[in-house]
């Protein structure tokens, strides 16, 4: 089963991603490992990057095309990232949210950095995300009708996030 999880930077996609691929025994891959690896290799940090790939489509078309490639190789597979249900065919496409000051608090103590400016950063982040995908893709973001399966991370451990997916599988696998 082919599997994509996006949402929110701090909702938790790829911590449950990798508890997920652990249960499943299935890999995962994520579109914010390749984001970040593209970043380190221009020499930039995230929000550099991203200003930056606002002005370069190839940057996106890049890591669409790198995540929809592995995907079409693959029987099973967790695609982790943003953009990953838009372009990868998938059994199960699944969103996750929360709060904002939740997920600056995990990115916030994740990142030994503080809570305002993560809080800062997170709101530039995703208003630069949003500008690109609906400039080079024509996606509004906030659009969930693509996601079979929406999950508010607030009051979840990344694990009982990953049980709950897994339970979702047992669902569709009995429907087929």
């Amino acid at each position: 089963m082919i599997i994509t999880i996006g949402g929110l930077a701090g909702s938790g996609t790829t911590t449950a991603a990798k508890i997920l691929s652990e249960k499943m025994d299935v890999p995962y891959i994520s579109a914010g490992d390749i984001f970040r690896q593209m970043a380190a290799e221009k020499g930039m940090d995230i929000l550099e990057f991203s200003a930056f790939a606002e002005n370069n489509i190839n940057v996106d078309l890049e890591i669409d095309k790198r995540q929809a490639a592995i995907a079409k190789e693959k029987d099973n597979l967790i695609v982790e990232g943003r953009l990953s249900a838009f372009f990868v065919d998938a059994q199960l496409k699944i969103w996750f949210t929360a709060p904002l000051d939740v997920r600056a608090e995990r990115i916030s103590q994740r990142e030994n950095k503080n809570f305002d400016v993560v809080k800062k950063e997170i709101i530039i982040r995703e208003e630069s995300e949003a500008k690109r995908y609906e400039d080079i893709h024509n996606i509004n973001i906030k659009n969930m009708d693509l996601y079979d399966f929406i999950i508010n991370t607030n009051r979840f451990k990344a694990e009982n996030v990953a049980d709950i997916i897994l339970k979702v599988t047992e669902v569709i696998i009995c429907q087929q």
